[in-house]
């Protein structure tokens, strides 16, 4: 059973979202108004730091200006540095930059990790360092409007780390990607952010167990934006990854024609500075630097598992036409499923910890349109007949599910029909667990939250490695 004081707290817990729910319920809103909100007052909210303070830098973009989407990336400083034998084997290569009078300053320009271990190479290369003049330590960063190989810029003197512009990948082939994974915040389609600060501490951590780059996605809140906005706001991001890794390609491309000689150089000098300009002004440089999307997993927290799942559904409809973008796997932590037939355990658990039945069913109301509400809508039962795409062709699925939460059930039927179709969809049940047991403010230090995470970050391993190293990715 769960402690004491996880009980006495979850008393005042849904003591307090009952009366903002209801609040919300009694309150108009302008369902006309497209912008939205994606946090709430009462949220604690952790600032982003782009620096690696604690082994994970983090930045706020606010990716669609009709909306107030927005994501949070968590770049881990894995990225920039390594440890062990592959980190020593890395230091002894020495790179030698093209030597053409367009390229790297004047003459041919040589990197030696023995050089200066103390500047870290932004490409992510492990243990690799670069040599730089006194000049080059003063130029500008891959913000401004050039892109070539002098905007390299690690670090401000404050420390917060800059990125830098993808074209300089022409010249060193060393750039370290990793996987990413697209995270959906809990909190009953109408509260929670992905700057709180619980949210924050669990991407922080995730970030670090598995080696990725995590984006936290800020999706619009109902009941100022109803059901499709947060799954609509989900696929947006989905296509902004794609977008930003097309854009990095095209500015690599852009890079490669200043191997060029003479005069085919010189007649599109304007046209290159526009694009570089347009390029530079569009391309996220963590993204660019350090994401890989073609090993991309989507991990959703409660609703957020909802908007996961029909997120993996959309990009499985669409297959190649989301390229580079491939969803490899999804985690599903704990979903917010429901039907019209109850589930033995939403008899019997019916009044559980934190968030029961009840209050759910007032989530459901807020967030689904009042002409659509239904428990068996779409978006709330994933086992309604005809549901597309086909579940055969649906990616690998983890599924965590608590003891003591009363969506278990339908969470456990879910991946039972996907197992039926061959696909690999397990389940991890925790014990004397509560709904958002790993992922809630006051239970994010608990051992079962830091052992969960450990767990789906085993599991994902196996889909984000590379093959042939699936302990080196």
């Amino acid at each position: 059973m769960p402690s004491v004081a996880v009980k006495l707290y979850s008393v005042f817990f849904k003591f307090l979202l009952k009366h903002r729910l209801q609040n919300r319920i009694q309150t108009p809103f302008d369902d006309n108004n497209p912008y939205g909100v994606t946090s709430r007052p009462e949220e604690s909210v952790a600032a982003a730091n782009p620096s690696f303070t604690d082994g994970v830098a983090t930045k706020d973009i606010h990716i669609d200006p009709f909306t107030s989407l927005s994501v949070r990336i968590f770049l881990p400083e894995t990225s920039l540095t390594g440890t062990g034998s592959e980190s020593q084997s890395q230091s002894r290569v020495r790179v030698r930059a093209p030597t053409k009078s367009s390229d790297l300053d004047s003459g041919s320009a040589a990197i030696d990790a023995n050089l200066n271990p103390l500047r870290r190479n932004s490409y992510g290369a492990i243990g690799t360092a670069v040599a730089v003049t006194p000049s080059e330590q003063t130029r500008r960063s891959s913000y401004g409007g050039n892109s070539d190989a002098e905007n390299l810029n690690l670090k401000q003197e404050s420390g917060a780390y800059r990125g830098y512009s993808p074209s300089i990948e022409n010249y060193l082939q060393i750039c370290r990607k990793l996987p990413i994974i697209l995270q959906f915040h809990g909190g009953g389609f109408v509260s929670g952010s992905n700057d709180s600060v619980a949210n924050d501490f669990f991407c922080r951590r995730i970030a670090k167990l598995c080696d990725v780059i995590v984006i936290a996605v800020g999706y619009r809140l109902a009941p100022e934006n109803r059901y499709p906005a947060a799954f609509e706001d989900g696929l947006k991001v989905l296509n902004w990854l794609g977008k930003q890794a097309n854009l990095a390609e095209c500015s690599k491309s852009l890079g490669n024609t200043r191997g060029g000689g003479g005069a085919e150089i010189r007649r599109s000098d304007v046209h290159r500075h526009i694009a570089d300009s347009f390029g530079a002004s569009m391309v996220e440089p963590w993204l660019a630097a350090h994401g890989d999307p073609s090993r991309c997993v989507l991990l959703g927290v409660s609703c957020g598992a909802n908007i996961a799942d029909y997120v993996t559904r959309k990009a499985v409809e669409a297959g190649k036409l989301l390229d580079p973008v491939k969803v490899v796997a999804q985690v599903l932590m704990y979903p917010f499923f429901i039907g019209s037939v109850p589930t033995h355990s939403e008899i019997r658990l019916a009044n559980s910890y934190f968030y029961d039945k009840a209050m759910c069913l007032l989530a459901w109301k807020l967030f689904l349109p009042e002409e659509e509400f239904s428990l068996d809508h779409p978006a709330a039962n994933p086992l309604i007949p005809g549901r597309e795409p086909p579940l055969k062709h649906m990616p690998p699925t983890l599924t965590v599910v608590a003891e003591h939460d009363w969506m278990r059930d339908r969470a456990i039927a879910y991946s039972e029909e996907l197992r039926k179709v061959n696909v690999d969809a397990p389940v991890l049940e925790y014990k004397d667990a509560v709904h958002e047991f790993a992922t809630l403010d006051m239970l994010l230090k608990t051992p079962q939250a830091q052992a969960c995470a450990e767990d789906i970050a085993i599991w994902v391993k196996k889909y984000i490695s590379l093959r042939g190293h699936e302990f080196s990715y």
